[in-house]
């Protein structure tokens, strides 16, 4: 196709969730509180590990950032999509659009890969127990922190250079709530094989390589408990990375059924709603899973509520 003599697309339009007004109203009013909730969530979660001595391990260390992430990723999705919600014709610029990938990859796959750095924070934890501090120094932890930024960094520049390098200059309407990958690319007018080659290679080796790495450091800490002998003791064991088995179970389980299942199999409708799921949902489920079910945090934040009432009373 002779793509030069046509006008390149500056801005692009999304086809959004409904166009029926009681269906906006509804939806927004979900939406704006499953983002308010995000952020006090996750800022709460963070100012009590940061207040509190007793949680400044590298658990709480990986849990602060994995809070940061949340919010970063909710942000990068949810006010333009409450904004655009009542806006017949929901406009994003070409930059912006881009900028929206960027960041969204960005925290995609830092989550990942922080997920993985707990899951081995939690294989030391229960299967070398006494050698937990010295193998989690605060050099290692830091490196356990920056490696997932840095490879969401160098995801996301591969992903975005190689999606914003084609040339866009048919449909600018873009049948999703965001800029996604997929849904951009389909809309650029030339041979996009390889752009999808690289993405299936470059996501399906990260999603390998983060997967087996929680994997396996589950496969040890399973056998590990299953040789304590006695059933309070397994239970304690396994109650202090059952908060972290439930984050990766509700995302990962996300990110299989769009990325993995055949797009074919099911309809644009429900994949937007699994999309609004990844992308609202689990960064407000978080710090809600790992609050309810973590003492220590429950304890914290009990400790913290009653110094704030005391400190009110005098």
């Amino acid at each position: 196709m002779d793509y030069r003599n046509r006008t390149l697309v500056t801005e692009f339009f999304f086809v959004g969730l409904t166009s029926h007004f009681q269906h906006q109203v509804v939806l927004f009013a979900i939406f704006l509180l499953v983002y308010l909730v995000t952020l006090l969530g996750n800022v709460g979660m963070s100012t009590l590990i940061w207040m509190d001595p007793r949680l400044h391990t590298p658990m709480y260390f990986f849990l602060s950032h994995l809070s940061f992430v949340d919010i970063c990723s909710s942000s990068v999705i949810g006010p333009k999509m409450l904004t655009g919600i009542f806006v017949e014709k929901k406009v994003i610029s070409f930059l912006g659009c881009a900028a929206q990938i960027w960041f969204f990859v960005q925290f995609v796959v830092t989550e990942c890969f922080l997920l993985a750095s707990m899951a081995y924070d939690r294989y030391v934890a229960i299967c070398k127990p006494l050698l937990y501090t010295l193998i989690m120094s605060q050099r290692v932890c830091v490196q356990l922190v920056v490696g997932p930024y840095a490879i969401g960094l160098l995801s996301t520049m591969t992903h975005t250079t190689f999606t914003f390098h084609l040339p866009y200059c048919g449909s600018n309407i873009i049948n999703h709530f965001f800029c996604d990958l997929l849904p951009v690319l389909s809309l650029a007018c030339a041979d996009t094989h390889v752009n999808q080659f690289v993405l299936f290679i470059l996501a399906g080796a990260l999603g390998v390589v983060s997967g087996i790495i929680i994997l396996v450091s589950y496969i040890f800490i399973v056998i590990a408990i299953l040789r304590i002998r006695t059933a309070e003791g397994r239970r304690k064991a396994f109650s202090t990375c059952s908060s972290h088995l439930t984050a990766v179970s509700i995302l990962y389980g996300t990110l299989f059924f769009i990325y993995v299942c055949p797009s074919s199999s099911f309809s644009l409708d429900i994949n937007k709603v699994v999309s609004v799921f990844y992308t609202a949902v689990i960064p407000m489920l978080n710090p809600f899973i790992y609050s309810l079910r973590n003492r220590e945090v429950k304890d914290s934040f009990r400790r913290t509520f009653e110094k704030m009432q005391f400190l009110m009373s005098r």
